[in-house]
């Protein structure tokens, strides 16, 4: 099987480095799934799920931003948190949801307001991963 080179990199690490057979990102304006061999490409993400297949088996990454580069077969996500689903606290996670959900209802202004919904996207995607992970282990 055909297979192509995936790096994920935030400031602080390197998240994942590996042959992979493809991966299926939250693009900005959708999800985005690559396969060995694509066309090149540079776009932005949002945060979202970040699903890596390699030899049938699925990681799961929540992202919480950032951009992909897709580049003779090697596809470079520079981003702005990652972190692998069992990586996630869930209890924390769900504590982060929660409060970000209390700053998006009590905003006072636009920028409180645009801030607080960022910090609900990300939070909401770190739980939905981490949460997809356990449930897919009690299966």
């Amino acid at each position: 099987m055909a297979t192509m080179r995936l790096d994920i990199v935030t400031a602080e690490k390197l998240v994942y480095s590996d042959e992979v057979s493809s991966v299926v990102a939250p693009g900005a304006e959708g999800q985005l799934g690559i396969l060995p061999n694509h066309a090149p490409l540079l776009t932005s993400l949002k945060p979202g799920e970040l699903k890596v297949s390699k030899e049938g088996e699925e990681t799961n990454i929540a992202v919480s931003g950032g951009f992909l580069e897709v580049l003779k077969n090697v596809v470079t996500i520079l981003a702005d948190t990652a972190e692998r689903a069992e990586d996630i606290d869930v209890e924390r996670a769900e504590a982060a949801l929660k409060r970000a959900q209390e700053k998006v209802n009590s905003s006072e202004s636009d920028l409180d307001l645009e801030r607080a919904i960022r910090a609900l996207k990300r939070s909401q995607a770190r739980v939905f991963v981490s949460k997809r992970k356990r449930s897919s282990k009690v299966k």
